[in-house]
């Protein structure tokens, strides 16, 4: 039997992984796909690196081209992160007939329309489980597990630094900067959370799934995105109080063909089993119009999470090698893009009011709720011994975000409301 070779770019803690499986579980994938998987070359940064596992230094080599450009390889595995490059480097792979596996979100969210027509030009196939929610197989589930349903909503934890984060916050009550900092020290968070805390990276793997679940090409420009880091260890108490739990979630639904896709921290309520998700566990949940509520959980990062992710990736395109049908299962999108206006976008709100503590107070907040045709669930009004003025809760009704945004634009010119304190998107 032919082995099937396969270079690999990159040997970090993703690489390491798929080195150890590919090596280690040698004799269930052969069975499998019916021939041996040798991984042939290694591109990597610093070839005289102590690492972890034990790698044939004759396979390693500095220059990445050299993976691309060796004739013996079938498949391209990419797990070194990068954007630009990269893409240089995949889609000369492709040009040259290679298969390409990915785990790199912010290439495919950035540029992987792109790269899927090319690979549809050169039937080559590209697969990138690994970009979203690490060891979950999300990807492949809404390619193939819904290919006859039809995806309303995906809503999702989908970066475990800020769900981690969050929980800390949530079950031990202490401040963001405190659990930013213990993450750091762990190794959960970058020395520069930035990307993680404000919401870009779970932005750019929702931009992925809501290209593949509505079949339209979202672009991260499409999603709107708001992070974790103005969110109070009083904001989490109050939503403790009233039967929710704060997650950053990303959130993808569509009405009509028209779709809206976000990324913001939200209270969940607590019987919804998402609420439940925490640590840095990852968790999808995919409502579909035949199939209903379904949710998906499971290690989100992680050297051995993401490496099974991607070698099962590779398994799937040595399948369809053997096959000769490689090239015909790649989803590019097909339906013209429509998002959803401001006033199509309509969910619940949860508003903390600081206000003066006299009467008649409460009659000219309702009253511009009224005024702007948003109706109210809950009125609450809290006692707070640290704070000398009233504190008002609201949560409303399912409300447009243009209603919602002329309501909280009017309350910043009214007398008798002292500081919009927080604002969060409400669900389940």
């Amino acid at each position: 039997m032919k082995p099937v070779k396969v270079g690999l770019l990159g040997l970090g803690t993703v690489g390491t992984g798929v080195v150890r499986i590919v090596e280690g579980h040698q004799e269930d994938l052969s069975s499998q796909v019916g021939s041996p998987i040798i991984i042939e070359k290694i591109a990597v940064k610093n070839s005289d690196k102590t690492r972890s596992i034990t790698v044939d230094k004759h396979k390693l080599t500095e220059d990445p081209w050299e993976v691309i450009r060796d004739p013996e390889i079938d498949v391209v595995v990419e797990v070194m992160g990068g954007i630009d490059l990269t893409k240089e480097y995949i889609l000369e792979a492709l040009d040259r007939g290679k298969h390409i596996v990915t785990a790199n979100k912010d290439l495919m969210a950035l540029h992987g329309s792109e790269i899927l027509a090319k690979a549809q030009e050169k039937q080559c196939d590209v697969f990138y489980e690994a970009s979203v929610a690490g060891g979950i197989p999300i990807i492949r589930t809404l390619i193939e597990g819904f290919s006859s349903d039809r995806i309303l909503k995906i809503m999702g934890i989908v970066n475990g630094t800020t769900n981690y984060i969050l929980s800390k916050m949530s079950q031990e009550g202490v401040s963001y900067e405190a659990v930013l900092e213990e993450a750091q020290k762990l190794g959960y968070a970058e020395a520069d959370p930035t990307s993680d805390v404000e919401g870009l990276d779970a932005a750019r793997k929702m931009a992925i799934l809501g290209t593949l679940g509505f079949r339209t090409n979202v672009e991260l420009k499409d999603v709107s995105v708001r992070g974790i880091s103005q969110v109070s260890k009083e904001d989490i108490a109050y939503a403790k109080r009233l039967g929710y739990e704060m997650k950053l979630l990303g959130i993808a639904d569509r009405e009509d063909d028209h779709v809206s896709i976000s990324v913001q921290p939200t209270m969940v309520r607590k019987g919804h089993p998402i609420a439940s998700v925490n640590g840095v566990f990852n968790a999808v949940y995919v409502y579909g119009e035949a199939v209903g509520e379904t949710m998906f959980y499971g290690a989100g990062a992680g050297e051995m999470p993401t490496a099974t992710s991607v070698v099962a990736d590779l398994v799937a395109v040595i399948k369809n090698l053997k096959l000769g049908v490689n090239g015909l299962k790649a989803i590019v999108p097909y339906k013209p893009k429509k998002l959803k206006s401001d006033e199509q976008i309509a969910f619940k709100n949860f508003i903390l009011l600081h206000v003066d503590d006299k009467a008649g107070v409460l009659a000219k907040i309702t009253q511009v709720f009224a005024e702007f045709g948003v109706s109210l669930e809950s009125v609450v009004q809290q006692p707070n011994e640290l704070n000398p003025e009233a504190e008002i809760i609201i949560v409303t009704h399912n409300a447009s975000k243009a209603s919602m945004d002329k309501v909280l634009q009017h309350f910043e010119g009214l007398d008798v409301i002292r500081k919009i304190k927080s604002v969060y998107r409400v669900e389940g």
